[in-house]
């Protein structure tokens, strides 16, 4: 890879190679007869908007470094404009809506933004805490009025110049982004990527899966939009709120489908089940799509089995990339691979199989450790088959927190080459064929009297009931005494509410938990309607919350 790397020249090459195709397809309404009426950019259009913008963001001050606070619906706007903050050499600061309040002023305030390029809501909020933002000088109004709070609006920039715009000569090492975490194992800590990272997840990304030039994805998650328009893909922005993957409306996912013939399409296992229970319910199929990406947290195997059965094409599948947002992608499994040969494992016990690791990707297993390690010789790695701590090396690996130097403390190490390692902050081991298990995140450990207990392959006994949905192991009391307690949240309709059949299902559970060695310590079951999970995936369990919830259910 070249010392200088614009993460937007991608786009800028998708224009000269495919100037004519559509870059961006945009849901704007429906017709008198009820059909959806679309609104596009082809890769030529959407470089030149993304141009433009540039322009005006440069002519209305922002220079390379500037970080600017990007809080903009999915839109054909959201995506010309992370490119032409990525051609100013700015910092696209990016951060999920659905994170809470309180979070999101936490990661503003650590960002000290020089600007906002928001919706009209958003700057009324800026506007009105002020005081917290004082640097924020370069803001930019989309998608509405501007009001009181001055600045600039799209319109004005995208009307500035038609000429071509250069690049800012950014280097691979100089930051594009920082993304924030979802907080779900504690507070959101903002990510810093590179130029250079964000190309090695693209190139990673399109030789695994052989994404070609032409195909047509749609995203549930806005940004791997950006990496379709870096591949020469077609985005197709679907009608839904991606801050609640789990209330999307499977007509709309599908009429799309239909619409625009997608090929691929990239979501959290909380769209997938949606969809693939309505396909099952309704004998509909997903005609067009051949390739099905989902990540965030591990996908049941009943929503693989859906799923495939969903797929027209015989050669369609769904595949799972495990990664996080400081490391992605690490490793990835196929459905038709999960269903076939790793299943049964996981339903006895094993974890989640995450499959084989990418091209250029490292993955170590060592002795779990709660402290900082400064050396990767300072580690003892763990053999074929034990769990462990999960330690990641590859291109598109962030080297830190933003202003988060003790987290970055705690989750780097300094590898023998001068590169660094990851700490996932997961655990799993590696089988003897070279593919990877996943158990669970370290934070959720239950240290109990009878040694570690690890949720993923735990709750995975529990997860076997007919009744069940999903299920979550927490540990109540103190370290290394605590009891172990199955917190079990049932399928909708299939839970009632009589004493007696609460009892009976509990005593169901309990003995199948007696069943494995993983669970026969466990003595406790508590039900919960509905499992506290995270807003971008809709599917990581809060685990942190669950625990003094069942610490005073106990007490009840």
């Amino acid at each position: 890879m070249s010392d200088q790397v614009n993460i937007a020249e991608r786009l800028r090459e998708s224009a000269r190679l495919y100037p004519h195709q559509k870059a961006v397809v945009f849901p704007v309404g429906r017709d008198s007869l009820g059909r959806v009426t679309y609104s596009h950019l082809t890769f030529t259009q959407l470089d030149d908007e993304s141009d433009r913008l540039a322009t005006g963001l440069v002519d209305f001050g922002v220079q390379p470094g500037h970080r600017l606070v990007l809080m903009v619906r999915p839109s054909l706007e959201f995506i010309a404009l992370t490119f032409a903050l990525f051609k100013t050499g700015a910092v696209a600061v990016l951060i999920d809506p659905g994170m809470g309040r309180s979070n999101i002023f936490d990661c503003l305030e650590t960002v000290e933004p020089d600007g906002f390029v928001a919706i009209p809501i958003v700057q009324a909020v800026r506007t009105l805490n002020r005081r917290k933002f004082p640097n924020s000088r370069l803001n930019v109004t989309v998608g509405g009025r501007r009001w009181f709070w001055g600045g600039m609006t799209y319109e004005e920039l995208v009307n500035t110049s038609r000429d071509e715009f250069q690049s800012a000569g950014t280097k691979a090492t100089d930051p594009a982004a920082i993304i924030f975490t979802s907080g779900s194992t504690g507070p959101p800590k903002g990510v810093t990527y590179e130029h250079g990272m964000f190309e090695a997840q693209v190139q990673l990304l399109q030789q695994h899966y052989d994404i070609q030039p032409g195909e047509v994805d749609l995203p549930g998650f806005p940004l791997f939009a950006l990496f379709n328009s870096a591949m020469g893909v077609t985005t197709v922005i679907p009608d839904m709120d991606p801050t609640k993957p789990a209330q999307v409306d499977p007509l709309l996912i599908l009429e799309a489908i239909r619409d625009q013939g997608v090929t691929q399409a990239f979501g959290s296992p909380a769209i997938w089940n949606r969809i693939g229970r309505h396909c099952e319910a309704t004998g509909e199929k997903l005609g067009s799509l051949k390739r099905v990406l989902s990540a965030g947290a591990p996908v049941p195997v009943h929503v693989l089995d859906r799923m495939l059965k969903s797929f027209e094409h015989d050669d369609a599948d769904i595949h799972t990339p495990y990664g996080a947002t400081e490391s992605l992608p690490v490793a990835s499994i196929s459905g038709r691979e999960v269903l076939s040969e790793t299943a049964k494992r996981s339903r006895r016990g094993a974890g989640t199989c995450v499959g084989r690791l990418f091209p250029q990707v490292s993955v170590r297993i060592i002795e779990i450790t709660d402290g900082p390690i400064e050396q990767i010789g300072d580690t003892r790695e763990l053999p074929r088959g034990e769990i462990g701590e999960i330690l990641v090396q590859a291109p598109s690996t962030t080297r830190e927190y933003f202003r988060s130097p003790d987290a970055t403390t705690l989750a780097k190490i300094a590898g023998d080459d001068g590169r660094f390692w990851h700490r996932m902050g997961d655990v799993g081991w590696f089988g003897e064929d070279d593919r990877l298990w996943f158990c669970g995140r370290k934070a959720h450990i239950v240290e109990a009297a009878a040694g570690r207990m690890f949720t993923i392959p735990c709750e995975a006994i529990f997860n076997e009931h007919k009744r069940v949905f999903r299920s979550a192991l927490v540990g109540v009391g103190a370290k290394p005494d605590q009891k172990p307690v199955i917190i079990v949240e049932p399928e909708a309709g299939k839970f009632s509410e009589s004493e007696s059949d609460q009892k009976k299902f509990g005593e169901e559970l309990l003995q199948l938990g007696r069943e494995s060695s993983l669970t026969e310590s466990i003595e406790t079951v508590l039900f919960h309607r509905s499992l506290p999970v995270d807003i971008r995936h809709n599917v990581k369990i809060f685990r942190e919350k669950l625990a003094p919830w069942a610490e005073e259910q106990l007490r009840i």
